[in-house]
């Protein structure tokens, strides 16, 4: 196994743990404040998708998250070997994808927990899933901008 996808495991594991304590620990809807005014433990349940979308949808969910894995692992296997940056990003999708995949498949919700309130504006909840998704995307990004700079200056 390459290394790339252990990260994608401890995402997975790291998601999947932090959402066991939150539902075996907390009470639905419950507050714990870490910073008052900025960080709060809440515990939270989504039926849908980034910011409430797409509610109850899970078919579709099923289907999308199906298609992006293996569409992530197929350009894991074909790309990471050449480019660390696009492997850990690609790692970090793979696990926040399958790591929501897995709440959606076996209690059609997903667990979310980490609730920060921003300059007054009241960030949707979220968690280690989401973080690792939107982390990974934002690689992905930098790492296709480095690979088209460098290819731009082999070209003159």
């Amino acid at each position: 196994m390459h290394w790339y996808y252990l990260i994608a495991l401890v995402i997975i594991g790291m998601d999947q743990l932090t959402k066991w304590i939150i539902v075996r620990t907390m009470e639905l809807g419950e507050r714990i404040p870490i910073i008052e005014n900025f960080f709060y433990i809440t515990s939270h349940r989504n039926s849908g998708a980034a910011w409430g979308i797409l509610q109850g949808q899970m078919t579709f969910f099923y289907i999308v998250t199906a298609i992006v894995v293996i569409g992530i692992i197929f350009y894991m296997q074909k790309y990471a070997k050449e480019s660390k940056l696009l492997a850990v990003s690609l790692s970090l999708i793979l696990g926040g994808a399958i790591g929501n995949f897995i709440d959606r498949l076996l209690h059609q919700e997903v667990v979310d927990f980490l609730d920060f309130h921003i300059f007054g504006y009241n960030f949707p909840i979220f968690n280690v899933a989401d973080s690792a998704l939107t982390i990974g995307v934002i690689l992905v990004i930098i790492a296709t901008i480095l690979d088209e700079r460098k290819k731009g200056k082999s070209e003159k």
